[in-house]
């Protein structure tokens, strides 16, 4: 089943012309706009197992804790500023799904082009240090769908690539998981720590994606203190970062935002 479906997103929508596919998506993400969609959020969560402690900490981006639609379920915002104890923290809430130096990645053959994990940031990327450390964190749609600042950052370059919207799920993709990052449609940030060291992040949409929004503040010469909100995707996606620091948790943990990278 598992390659059925890769099969479809690489080969059958995977090859659809870019704007078919965004089309496509802006229609099946409008779905979830609607007020009607807010009645699957509860059945939705107990589903997903997401408990009342996990959900408490969170509020409609409007400040209301009754939530509008499911849109504005994925959207939510914590109801408190986030408690960091530590420098450094994980961007986002999902699935480590990949995670190793730069340099120890094969290159992925994309439609007959053999790119290397750097392909992903973009320009940006042709800077990176083979030491440096790539980690790659899938979203689920019941995962938190915003993304902070990993450490106390200046922002230095940002690029948008339209690129497609194949799936995401890492699982059909178990030789390579970063694969649909390499290809999807992205928003890349370069940005500075106070050590003068480069950071990476790689914002990454797939299908329904309507759009991802950094915060209008977010632009280059902004300094982002750690913890502070960079932006946020509208239903499912991936984040990717490259870093100087590694990190000691297990592929295939889930990461949280705040908690120790």
């Amino acid at each position: 089943m598992t390659s059925i479906y890769r099969f479809v997103s690489l080969n059958i929508w995977g090859n659809l012309p870019s704007p078919i596919q965004r089309n496509i998506s802006k229609l099946y993400a409008n779905i979830y706009n609607k007020s009607f969609t807010k009645y699957i959020i509860k059945p939705y969560c107990k589903f997903n197992r997401l408990n009342e402690e996990y959900l408490n900490q969170f509020v409609s981006e409007s400040g209301s804790e009754y939530y509008a639609s499911f849109q504005d379920f994925f959207t939510r915002v914590f109801k408190k500023p986030l408690d960091i104890t530590t420098d450094y923290i994980w961007p986002c809430e999902g699935l480590l799904c990949d995670y190793g130096t730069v340099q120890s990645f094969d290159t992925v053959n994309i439609k007959g082009d053999h790119k290397n994990i750097k392909s992903i940031f973009g320009a940006p990327g042709n800077d990176i240090d083979d030491n440096y450390n790539f980690s790659n964190v899938f979203l689920h749609n019941n995962n938190y769908h915003r993304i902070h600042a990993p450490t106390n950052l200046v922002v230095e370059e940002i690029e948008h690539i339209p690129g497609d919207l194949v799936m995401l799920r890492p699982w059909l993709y178990k030789e390579a998981p970063s694969l649909p990052a390499m290809r999807n449609e992205r928003v890349n940030l370069k940005l500075v720590d106070e050590k003068n060291r480069f950071w990476y992040l790689s914002i990454v949409g797939g299908p329904a994606v309507g759009t991802i929004q950094l915060r209008p503040s977010v632009r280059p010469g902004y300094q982002l203190s750690i913890g502070e909100e960079i932006g946020k995707f509208l239903l499912g996606s991936t984040c990717c970062m490259v870093s100087p620091i590694s990190t000691e948790t297990p592929i295939l943990t889930k990461v949280c935002v705040g908690l120790c990278f």
